[in-house]
């Protein structure tokens, strides 16, 4: 595939373009993203659902700028597909004729089942693993739902409940009781799900979600995984349909979103009821994502290999050009943990971690070596996205700082991430496993040449070249149930 894509989606409410760069065969970032409240839908529900002039002006004119803007990063791919409003018009043929005349642009109408498709697999591909949970994206004129099992997309079901539908439908008659009975009623299609989890996709949820992580002062600045509980994300839901335009600011609801926030707050509402769920995530990743995934993954069943993180790989691909001493000290953390992680009282779960740490260890050194660690940590606290949750990006990112004599747990700043971060002693062993590695391999050798043995708390290491080790060692703390030997 090329190497910059471009993937436009035209919802009913807003149009949107994602550019993504490929940096080796699976791993990619992206370059930029636009949005643009085109409201192509915009009063079409209230005329038998035809597009209407103004809109579909609009919104041709944003995708002639779309356009400039990918041309200007590169791009030689432009996968741009449409959903609810387009599905349902019957003028849609006169708007794609006019848009592949204009612009040369060819846009590809999906279906519901389609459109939830691709937003569950994206969620299955970079969300963190779970084991069951249902995708639910809603949009301006449709929600879409895929259940998830093992990772794996197994139902589709597509309703013609959306945020501009419900609005013009019946917000802007105040006939909230009738948007209830319309929404309870298409909802008795979807059968029972067996899971309490519910992942959130879509410009309303996500707009929710940033204003309750405001409202709560959340500590990491990250939408994608985020997680709530069920009662909690009501509570705030209840507000934002209760509030007026002030309050709706006050609740850090953008000027943007006033007109369909309470439709979509409704939605989110009647469907949690409905599905009884416990636990609500929130995706950064939708449709866009999905159809770049099912263009890059189109010879791997639309999955990742197995244990393979694009956010990692990319942070290699792009800082990690001399990373040979952070694979070695990935493969010596591993032989450490699993010889140290009883005795120091470490839970087996967070090897993960501390293997991702060691890779990206010198990824900041392509930066600015001074200080390479700050710019480790850096750079894996904004660039780790996928496949990882909250409290992992904020371990792995933390365990990349180290300061001569201190502890890690010494270098929490005040006000900071500690909250989702491991208790003090598991975040010193780790930090101590990952930074030991480090100073064992001073001389760059291989990990294969140190020799580790355990007994009765003294760790004896041996190897040719540890002179170097030997003087960095009085720069970490070791645990007090732990003896350090080394033996050239």
């Amino acid at each position: 595939m090329a190497k910059s894509t471009a993937v436009i989606d035209i919802g009913s409410n807003s149009m949107r373009m994602a550019v993504f760069q490929k940096t080796s065969r699976f791993a990619f970032h992206i370059l930029h993203e636009v949005k643009s409240s085109v409201r192509i839908s915009e009063n079409a529900y209230k005329n038998e659902g035809y597009l209407q002039s103004d809109a579909m002006d609009r919104t041709a004119q944003a995708i002639g700028e779309f356009l400039s803007i990918a041309k200007s990063f590169g791009v030689r791919k432009i996968l741009c597909v449409a959903t609810s409003a387009l599905r349902d018009a019957p003028n849609a043929s006169s708007f794609l004729s006019r848009i592949k005349r204009e612009h040369d642009l060819s846009i590809k109408v999906i279906t519901g089942e389609r459109e939830a498709y691709l937003g569950g697999m994206a969620c299955a591909n970079l969300l963190p693993s779970l084991s069951d949970a249902i995708t639910v994206d809603v949009g301006g004129g449709s929600s879409e739902f895929t259940l998830l099992r093992n990772g794996k997309v197994e139902q589709l079901f597509s309703l013609n409940v959306g945020t501009v539908r419900i609005k013009e439908l019946f917000f802007d008659r105040d006939d909230v009781e009738g948007a209830i009975a319309y929404i309870d009623e298409a909802l008795k299609q979807l059968p029972p799900f067996d899971t309490d989890t519910l992942i959130g996709i879509g410009g309303s949820f996500r707009a929710l979600t940033r204003a309750l992580m405001k409202k709560e002062e959340y500590p990491l600045k990250k939408l994608h995984a985020y997680t709530t509980d069920e009662a909690s994300f009501l509570h705030f839901n209840e507000q934002i349909l209760s509030a007026g335009s002030k309050k709706l600011r006050s609740l850090f609801i953008k000027p943007d979103r006033f007109d369909t926030i309470k439709p979509g707050a409704l939605i989110l509402e009647r469907i949690i009821r409905h599905t009884q769920i416990k636990t609500l995530i929130c995706s950064g990743v939708g449709v866009r994502e999905g159809v770049f995934l099912t263009d890059l993954l189109r010879n791997s069943g639309d999955r990742f290999p197995a244990n393979y993180n694009p956010s990692v790989r990319y942070l290699l691909d792009t800082y990690g050009l001399h990373s040979t001493h952070a694979q070695q000290c990935a493969h010596l953390s591993k032989r450490l943990f699993e010889l140290l992680h009883v005795s120091l009282g470490i839970a087996p779960k967070f090897q993960q971690e501390l293997a991702i740490a060691a890779k990206l260890l010198s990824i900041g050194v392509d930066v600015r070596y001074y200080a390479y660690q700050r710019h480790s940590h850096y750079l894996a606290m904004n660039t780790l996205d996928y496949g990882l949750n909250h409290s992992q990006i904020a371990l792995i990112s933390h365990l990349l700082l180290f300061k001569k004599g201190h502890s890690s747990s010494d270098l929490i700043p005040k006000g900071s991430l500690s909250s989702l971060l491991p208790e003090k002693e598991t975040l010193d062993a780790l930090g101590m496993l990952l930074w030991l590695a480090h100073i064992l391999l001073a001389s760059r050798v291989n990990a294969s040449e140190i020799s580790l043995v355990l007994e009765n708390g003294t760790l004896s290491v041996s190897g040719k070249h540890l002179y170097l080790a030997r003087e960095q060692l009085k720069n970490i703390i070791l645990p007090e149930n732990l003896t350090l030997i080394l033996k050239d």
